[in-house]
């Protein structure tokens, strides 16, 4: 939400106590075909519209009348955390433009009007991709190939990564290559092709997932995107950027829920007792899904050509007293690690 669109919402307050002529001042004032009223704490008790103006006019209501004699009291409403895609479609289901955003306690946090959300916003952010793998496991696919150059439908894996964020927004990209790194340059060039800024990092040897950031000749000045270059996915980049701002963290990690049931019954006992039994239960986890935000200062704890992975860079800044956060993913997403992964990737050419 960009910074216009955050005074708009914040001259869409009233109070309870306003009247009819100031909820239509306010209307013609700030332009967004609603008016949020809140309490004297900031809480959301309903909202106005030029329909409950006229409607209440209708009735016999004046210019000096109370607004609580048209507030609608029970509209829409979304948490902070809601997905983009979600907010469009309650939209689209329920014929409204504009949904009040607000937190636990119903204090109003924004708000979502249908122009701006269905307008995909640009990035200026810039979206790091590891692309130096050798990808051994892959073999004899990688022998001549890059990992993330491998084809998926008809164009790399590289490209499609590429082409979502693009989607999403992004157009700088930096690509970390080693293994056959020139196929990837030769391929992508400048991005000028795709209409995106591209350049590249090359490491000399492996550095690892976050050991590669510490070659950045100019680190970002702003909070950054980093993504395996093998993993497919059909989450919303900006969205999980967003994520990472709102909640202040110096590092944001992608994660997804992975299910194991144990293929037993499980005989719970207490010394020589049986105290219950379980019949073959389910374990649930949080998988590192390679994919993370990262906000510039969170590369103070990198040392210059150091070999170092995500975990252990998450590792020193939580030692350090840094927040670091997970983003529960639910979307489509494959990590083309081993050789069934990228037979499923090329079958259905997605994430699915």
């Amino acid at each position: 939400m960009n910074t216009h669109e955050i005074k708009a919402w914040r001259h869409a307050l009233l109070t309870n106590s306003a009247t009819l002529q100031e909820a239509i001042s306010n209307l013609d004032k700030v332009a967004i075909k609603i008016v949020l009223v809140v309490d004297g704490n900031g809480r959301l008790e309903g909202t106005i519209s030029d329909g409950d103006i006229r409607r209440g006019l209708l009735r016999g209501l004046d210019m000096s009348s109370p607004i609580t004699t048209v507030i609608h009291r029970n509209p829409f409403v979304v948490p902070p955390d809601m997905a983009r895609e979600t907010i469009i479609q309650l939209m689209v289901a329920n014929k409204i433009q504009q949904i009040p955003v607000v937190d636990e306690n119903r204090q109003v946090t924004g708000l979502h009007l249908w122009d701006q959300i269905t307008t995909q916003q640009a990035r200026p952010n810039v979206m790091v991709i590891m692309a130096g793998g050798k990808g051994t496991r892959l073999r004899p696919h990688t022998e001549h190939c890059p990992k993330p150059m491998l084809p998926v439908g008809n164009k790399p894996m590289l490209e499609h990564i590429i082409e979502r964020a693009m989607a999403n927004g992004f157009s700088h990209f930096i690509l970390a290559i080693h293994y056959l790194g020139h196929m990837v340059e030769d391929y992508f060039g400048d991005g000028a092709k795709m209409n995106a800024r591209i350049e590249y990092i090359r490491e000399n040897s492996p550095l690892g997932t976050a050991g590669a950031l510490g070659l950045l000749t100019q680190p970002p000045e702003a909070p950054f995107i980093v993504t395996n270059g093998d993993v497919l996915t059909d989450i919303n980049y900006g969205e999980l950027l967003d994520f990472h701002i709102r909640h202040q963290a110096a590092a944001t990690m992608a994660v997804r829920t992975h299910e194991w049931q144990h293929p037993f019954g499980v005989v719970q006992t207490q010394g020589l007792d049986i105290i219950g039994f379980e019949e073959k239960p389910i374990a649930r986890t949080h998988i590192n899904a390679g994919i993370y935000v990262l906000s510039p200062e969170s590369l103070n704890v990198l040392n210059s050509n150091e070999s170092c992975d995500m975990p252990t860079l998450f590792e020193r800044l939580q030692a350090s007293k840094q927040r670091t956060v997970a983003y529960p993913m639910h979307e489509p997403w494959l990590d083309v690690g081993r050789p069934s992964d990228y037979e499923t990737a090329q079958r259905t050419g997605s994430t699915t």
